[in-house]
């Protein structure tokens, strides 16, 4: 048929992923998402509570819920674990030690949680353009 030749029709649906994208403040998740998004790096803001970011690929679209990392929200971050497929956690290689400490123990909880323990987890040392920064194995 001459329409079938000539009128593909819509493209077939992308399967969508549901991830949680967690860190402490100034570790570059919104940065991060920005880019993934093509968005302009000028005027980032930190996030103070989380944000959702529809994140498109090629074979797939990924929708990040974005938590903040600031001590009063981190508490927070397990009330929306609750249907996530993934998780991306960001560090700053480039912070204190008191600083890379926390970041650890609030890796280990995440990894820890009933919620998350079985998904799969991308961990992104972020910042390794700054002088300060440490090496994938000293993180």
């Amino acid at each position: 048929c001459f329409r079938a030749l000539c009128c593909k029709g819509p493209p077939p649906p992308r399967p969508e992923y549901d991830l949680v994208c967690i860190g402490l403040s100034g570790s570059g998740k919104t940065s991060l998402l920005s880019q993934l998004c093509s968005e302009s790096p000028e005027n980032i803001v930190s996030t103070t509570g989380f944000s959702i970011k529809a994140v498109p690929f090629q074979n797939a679209i990924l929708n990040v819920k974005e938590l903040g990392g600031a001590d009063n929200i981190r508490k927070y971050w397990s009330r929306y674990y609750q249907g996530s497929q993934g998780v991306i956690f960001v560090l700053d290689s480039a912070s204190s030690e008191d600083e890379l400490e926390t970041a650890r123990n609030e890796l280990h909880s995440a990894l820890q949680h009933p919620q998350l323990c079985t998904l799969p987890f991308l961990i992104l040392a972020n910042h390794q353009d700054k002088p300060a920064a440490r090496s994938v194995q000293e993180v």
